[in-house]
């Protein structure tokens, strides 16, 4: 089989390299210092202190406007807009004292790059016999939109955020498939002359396709956080109770500054669970750090569920199993939060094929042929489709989350991370080489908690725990101590559901992240200054390597549109 890839060219926010003034804190650091005769338009959102309303007519947005600027959206659940604006105006708009933080509208993409086991290696199939499908729970898929298959009932609800593109249908192939693996019912595959079935693990759950990504794979965070807030407001008309987000970009700044992380952080505190993928960067090894430090955005968040990629080996067993060699780690830049949060089967995943897409037609050889799975010897319907990435791994969580939703409503997304956390499984070795075919080059990969995080998912583990807890399930913070080169935990909050040091009988840390969370990572040697130092993603070179901040290769370390090729597929 053909191994697919796909080259991402992520980030394209761009400022020419004249720097002049001093931007303050209310600036975020990717736009360095513009002079004051740089009339370059750029894209941002800006937060506001108070609440705005959907208005162009609002005072809020009118601070923008008055200096030349066009307005685009509302933001409501950040408090935020969406404008464009030249870049010489944006030190004025940070002076006004009603504006609390401006960011760029960053350009995200999605997380991904022969029969297919991750069914039975998480024990979903367990659950859905015993009747744990996620019937009733709403799950919506912000993503590239949904191409209609008799896999599928129709999603109860969908709209597009693409600018310019109200249509709502798959036109690049990823959203289809992310859909399958949660509510796919198999249909195409099933009867009496099939050999296997290819459903997802939540049949049962409703889809919301909440399309944001266009024919390439391409979307801004502004259209993320319009979806999410859709997501919000629709809540209760559709009982959404899990957000699957398999797309992701570049950390740039801090979670609590970032209005994608924000916009997640609105979903959580709505009763929403977020799952999100880690990304598919644990290869990058262009500053020394083997990967580490390679977590997207919004999977930085400390609230959100971050998901990295397994492979199954094409067993349904799980003692063989490994994790891939492209599963981004932790910690996550500048706020080093302890990532990802578990992992899930990811690699060469089948799921439903969007006929026609760009994928499916850049990628013929990764179209599932009917004879792996039909008796009748059909030819070549394009009801199937392979992928790999940290994208695939993402719904098999979400769809675990759907299940327990639907055994017990009354979940909090805190507990529903704490009980897919706790339940996990812990047991691997030490570490596993990938080859990569092409190139023959080794990747090694170290069973660690910026690797694994809590542990492997197990779904049926996950629906038969009982504990409970009332306080935030927010990922710790990793603290790196640079005498020993070693790094340890720190429970963020006062009011958490793990206690610290393992004091809390039910949620002690050592039992959501076993007792040898550091063992492979201590081995590794980190560009410690890099991914533990001081220095800022848009002006400095950590991780990508480049200095130049006013380039597109400040994320991605080249010059080139086709910025990094990834390849998905561990074989």
């Amino acid at each position: 089989m053909k191994r697919f890839k796909i080259v991402f060219s992520l980030f394209s926010f761009l400022l020419p390299a004249d720097l002049a003034f001093a931007q303050g804190s209310k600036l975020s650091n990717e736009f360095g210092n513009v002079s004051a005769t740089n009339t370059t338009p750029v894209d941002v959102i800006v937060r506001f202190k108070t609440d705005l309303q959907d208005s162009a007519t609002d005072s809020h947005h009118q601070k923008v406007t008055q200096r030349g600027g066009f307005y685009k959206a509302t933001h409501q659940i950040i408090r935020s807009g969406s404008y464009r604006m030249n870049a010489n105006q944006l030190a004025s708009l940070a002076k006004d004292p009603d504006v609390e933080f401006i960011s760029p509208d960053h350009v995200l993409q999605s997380t991904a790059n022969a029969l297919d086991f991750f069914r039975e290696t998480v024990h979903s199939d367990v659950a859905t016999s015993a009747g744990w499908d996620g019937t009733g729970i709403g799950v919506a898929v912000i993503d590239s939109g949904f191409t209609a298959n008799a896999d599928f009932a129709t999603p109860v609800y969908e709209k597009s955020f693409v600018s310019g593109d109200a249509s709502t249908a798959d036109a690049y192939g990823h959203g289809t498939h992310v859909a399958g693996i949660v509510a796919g019912k198999g249909t195409n595959s099933g009867g009496g002359n099939s050999k296997y079935q290819f459903g997802g693990s939540a049949k049962g759950a409703s889809i919301i396709n909440l399309r944001v990504l266009d024919a390439n794979g391409g979307g801004t965070d502004s259209a993320v956080i319009a979806a999410i807030q859709e997501a919000i407001n629709k809540k209760a008309t559709y009982n959404i109770r899990v957000i699957n987000l398999s797309l992701g970009r570049p950390v740039t700044q801090s979670y609590v500054n970032d209005p994608l992380c924000q916009a997640v952080e609105a979903a959580w505190n709505a009763g929403i669970v977020v799952v999100v993928a880690a990304g598919n960067e644990g290869r990058n090894n262009s500053v020394g750090n083997n990967g580490y430090g390679t977590i997207l955005a919004p999977g930085n968040d400390p609230y959100v569920i971050t998901v990295g990629a397994m492979r199954t080996l094409l067993t349904s067993t799980r003692n063989d199993d490994l994790v891939t060699s492209y599963s981004s780690k932790g910690p996550s830049l500048i706020d080093h939060i302890v990532k990802p949060d578990l992992v899930a089967p990811g690699n060469l995943t089948i799921s439903v094929e969007a006929p026609g897409s760009t994928l499916s037609t850049n990628y013929p050889l990764n179209s599932l042929w009917a004879g792996l799975y039909l008796n009748d010897g059909s030819g070549h319907p394009h009801n199937y489709f392979v992928l790999s990435g940290t994208s695939m791994a993402t719904p098999v969580v979400s769809a675990a989350a759907a299940a327990m939703l639907q055994k017990n409503p009354g979940l909090t997304p805190d507990v529903v991370k704490a009980r897919l956390m706790k339940t996990a499984s812990k047991t691997f070795p030490v570490s596993s080489t990938a080859i990569d075919p092409t190139t023959l080059t080794t990747y090694t990969s170290y069973y660690d908690v910026f690797t694994i995080g809590a542990g492997y998912l197990d779904t049926n583990a996950a629906l038969s725990n009982n504990d409970t807890g009332s306080g935030s399930a927010l990922s710790p913070t990793a603290v790196f101590n640079s005498s020993t080169k070693t790094a340890t935990m720190t429970v963020n909050g006062s009011s958490v559901i793990w206690g610290t040091n393992g004091t809390s009988v039910i949620w002690g840390t050592s039992v959501i992240w076993g007792t040898n969370s550091f063992v492979g990572s201590t081995s590794v040697i980190w560009g410690t200054s890099v991914i533990w130092g001081t220095m800022t993603p848009a002006t400095t070179s950590v991780i990508w390597g480049t200095t130049t901040a006013s380039a597109s290769s400040v994320i991605w370390g080249t010059n080139t549109t086709a910025a990094l090729t990834s390849t998905l597929g561990d074989e």
